[in-house]
């Protein structure tokens, strides 16, 4: 009996080994053809880094966070020109679906090309040049120039990262990052003089205080007259005050996003010791002891996560303006879906660490016209969301609160204000600082409220 069963047994063994290898074999080949055939043809006209893929998450709430669409896009709804370039870029980065393209590191011609097709379309998207095509004025003009990121530099601090002061020894808490544009010199004057002064500024409430530091981001206003003296007066300040910032680009509404762009690349390579940035307008208000505080709490708070910190007015689940009346104007035919969550860009606060993160990733996401949803979308593609804190008020006080004496007090931005009226309140701020001094920001009171 055992001898029929071990002759049965080899028998089996060798009918069975070589159609197990076979299958194996069939196996392993179709893999290797389906990992290794491109999903576009050509190569991709955006850089590409080294890492995993974009999958927008779902909706995510949590105390202090905004909530985030179900979908950062619709892959199934008709896209736009921007979605079909990502949806290409990010399959084209995708390690699983392209595991012998997305190590490649980017070229140096991938920012410099005017033609913002790709040069393959994935499979079961649409081309997106029709969509452009449907394009025209400001936008259509933004979508054949947002490759372009290599800019050169007009004008640059002396010292590696922004004005400081003689005195500003050890490493600063501050940044204040200014877009400002050619023409609005008083702005900028009166901004120096106010809140945005270089050097040791002393908290509001507690004890201590923070280096801050200051630079000024600009472009080049190519719609005036070269025989214009702007470009003399602002080389003139540049010298006169050291925290200039420029590049040759023109800079208007929609070229915003290229200053967030070109400012992370600038931070990156020499301001590696600031803890902090303010990113604003030039025509907001701000309680920088107030926020000197706010910040100094946080460094003393074991559960802050600087490679997430971003604090501000915090919009979620936004949709774009179709309104060709309005600044913010985005067809549909270049984005199609909702916005991520972002924070307003009057003003806004995030880590030295984050803004380094963000230089890296944005090298991933093309660029958008509208700055703030920008910021938002790189964001999401590191699963980070922005804090919400209402001493943050992009769009203004509620109610008559304004009028109340001790409302700047409690207020870390305020949006829209004119230069004049900037220099009034900082003064009444130095002069109610008696009567205030004890007040806690708009947050601290909501959160105490049963």
């Amino acid at each position: 009996m055992a001898v029929c069963f071990c002759r049965w047994r080899n028998l089996l063994i060798c009918l069975c080994t070589p159609c197990i290898l076979l299958v194996l074999l069939f196996v392993y080949i179709t893999l290797l053809v389906c990992l290794t055939t491109p999903l576009t043809s050509g190569t991709t006209s955006v850089d590409i880094l080294n890492t995993d893929h974009f999958i927008a998450p779902g909706t995510h709430r949590n105390e202090g966070w905004a909530p985030s669409p179900d979908r950062f896009w619709d892959p199934h709804l008709s896209l736009g020109f921007w979605n079909l370039l990502q949806l290409s870029t990010d399959r084209s980065i995708n390690p699983i679906l392209r595991p012998y393209k997305h190590s490649r590191l980017p070229g140096r011609g991938a920012n410099r090309s005017r033609d913002p097709r790709p040069a393959g379309v994935p499979p079961g998207s649409r081309d997106p040049v029709p969509q452009l095509e449907r394009l025209a004025g400001d936008i259509l003009e933004f979508a054949r120039h947002m490759h372009k990121r290599d800019y050169p530099v007009v004008a640059e601090p002396q010292d590696a990262c922004g004005a400081g002061s003689e005195n500003d020894h050890g490493r600063a808490l501050l940044l204040l990052a200014i877009k400002t544009t050619v023409q609005n010199f008083k702005n900028r004057q009166i901004i120096r003089s106010t809140w945005g002064q270089a050097g040791w500024v002393a908290g509001q409430r507690l004890a201590g205080g923070g280096y801050v530091r200051r630079v000024f981001l600009l472009g080049t206003d190519r719609s005036r007259d070269n025989s214009t003296a702007w470009p003399d007066l602002v080389t003139l300040e540049g010298r006169q005050y050291k925290d200039i910032l420029q590049w040759d680009f023109h800079d208007s509404f929609f070229n915003l996003t290229l200053k967030d762009v070109l400012f992370w690349r600038w931070f990156s390579r020499g301001c590696r010791r600031t803890q902090f940035v303010f990113k604003g307008d030039d025509d907001v208000f701000v309680n920088t002891p107030a926020l000197v505080d706010y910040l100094s709490q946080r460094l003393g708070d074991p559960g802050t996560a600087m490679k997430s910190f971003m604090v501000g007015d915090v919009i979620g689940a936004a949709q774009p303006s179709r309104n060709n009346e309005s600044k913010y104007f985005v067809p549909e035919a270049f984005y199609a879906g909702s916005y991520p969550p972002y924070a307003g860009g009057g003003g806004v606060v995030y880590s030295g660490l984050l803004t380094k993160l963000l230089h890296l990733v944005s090298k991933r996401v093309h660029l958008y016209p509208i700055d703030d949803v920008f910021v938002g979308m790189c964001l999401l593609k590191m699963n980070v969301y922005p804090s919400h804190h209402p001493a943050f008020l992009t769009f203004d006080f509620p109610g008559d609160e304004e009028m109340k004496p001790c409302a700047y007090h409690k207020s870390i931005m305020v949006h829209k204000r004119m230069p004049d009226r900037v220099e009034q309140l900082w003064a009444r701020l130095k002069e109610s600082q008696p009567l205030c001094w004890n007040m806690t920001l708009r947050e601290d009171k909501l959160k105490n409220k049963p």
